[in-house]
Parts: structure tokens; sequence; C-alpha cells
């Protein structure tokens, strides 16, 4: 009720300077983002999603802040992708590390094919992390230890799991290199097909992959098991 009692002018300065400063407040808001870092990881993955270029400043402008803005948390693209990808391999963990506890640690083989189908599972939901933590398109992989570090621990699971199946005489082949190598192949290939579309044209419809991809590993895992 004061703002009644004073002079117009006096009112209209002060809406004039309220009007003034809710319009710096809003501009300087995205400097001020709760989580942008977060924001800009979510930004850069649709793009990715979409197929389109990967830049920092494409990210700050989806994400609707400052172009500088995103320069403290992500000095440049390699940056920015790296904690994309960091956060894709996270997931793709949790996805692996669920499946597994599903399966009887005794039974090294059903662990070798859970693993093989969670891969597969998730690279078919979540495409856009697949392509970008399963190629060189995005970033030199080689340069984030994190992620090399979880790769390399992720092999030795599989490793593992290969050599207590042998140790079971539960293999037919001895070379284990050959057996894992084949075996990645296997699940990459098959993932990679889904992404690029190839599936429709060999009669399989898209509610029938995930299905068709369990059916192929099964048969690697009769191939490779002693009868």
């Amino acid at each position: 009720m004061l703002e009644d009692a004073m002079p117009a002018r006096q009112t209209s300065k002060r809406q004039t300077s309220k009007s003034r400063t809710l319009r710096q407040t809003s501009e300087a808001r995205p400097y001020h983002h709760g989580d942008l870092r977060r924001v800009l990881i979510d930004a850069a993955l649709q793009l990715a999603a979409e197929g389109a270029e990967v830049s920092v400043r494409e990210a700050a402008r989806r994400a609707a802040v400052s172009p500088a803005a995103p320069f403290r948390h992500f000095p440049n693209r390699d940056a920015l992708m790296a904690a994309v990808a960091g956060e894709a391999q996270r997931r793709f963990r949790v996805e692996i590390e669920a499946a597994l506890r599903e399966v009887p640690s005794a039974d090294p083989l059903a662990r070798f094919r859970a693993f093989g189908i969670a891969y597969v599972r998730w690279a078919i939901r979540n495409p856009a992390h697949f392509e970008i933590i399963s190629t060189g398109r995005y970033f030199a992989h080689g340069g984030s230890a994190e992620l090399t570090r979880d790769n390399a621990e992720l092999v030795a699971l599989t490793e593992q799991m290969l050599a207590d199946a042998a140790e079971q005489g539960l293999l037919q082949s001895a070379d284990l290199k050959r057996v894992l190598i084949a075996g990645r192949a296997l699940i990459y290939g098959f993932a990679r097909m889904n992404l690029d579309g190839h599936f429709p044209r060999w009669g399989v419809a898209e509610d029938e992959i995930e299905r068709m991809a369990e059916a192929v590993i099964d048969l690697f895992i009769v191939g490779i098991a002693k009868p």
C-alpha cells in the first residue's frame, strides 16, 4: 500500500527499476543454474541422439544458457564428451551388475550369457549412449583414464568368467582369447546392426529384436560349450 501513496514519477521509476532487475535476474540465471553440468551432459546426449554435431556452444544453446557459462565445467568439446561417455559407461555398468546379480556365481557360462544379453539390451534401449562409448566418432576414448580403466575392468570380468568355465571343463576350446573376441564381435555386431537399422531387411520386427538377441547369444553359448 505504500506504493499507492507515492508520486506517479516515483512509482514509475520503481516499476522501471523492478522491471530492469527482473530482466537482469532472468539474463543472469543461466550462469547460476542449479545443475548446469548435468543439463549440459543431457543436451550433448540429445544432440548425439539426433546425429547432430556436438559442441559446447551448441549444448549451451540447447540448455538455454549463456554461451560462456558451460566453459566453467567443460573447457572444450572433448571434456564435454568425456563426461557424456562417463555417464553412459556408468549406466552400462549398472545394467551389467544388475543382470549378474540374478545369476549364480558358480555358473560362469550363465554369467557370460547374462553379460552378453545385458550388453545388447542396454545398447538397443540406449542407442546414443552405445554410439558414444563404442566408437571414436565423438572423442578419443584412450584420452580418458576413467573410461580406459572401466573398460579394462569389464574385459577382465569376462575373461574371468571364461577362465572359470574352462577350469570347470565347460568349454570346447582352450583358446580363451579367441572365444572372448568371438563373443565380443557377436554382441557388438548385433548391437551395431540394430543401431544401423539392418534388422527389418532380415525380417526381424522391432518388437522381436531383444528376443532374437537372446536366441543368437544362446546359439553362441551352445557353440562354445562342451556337449
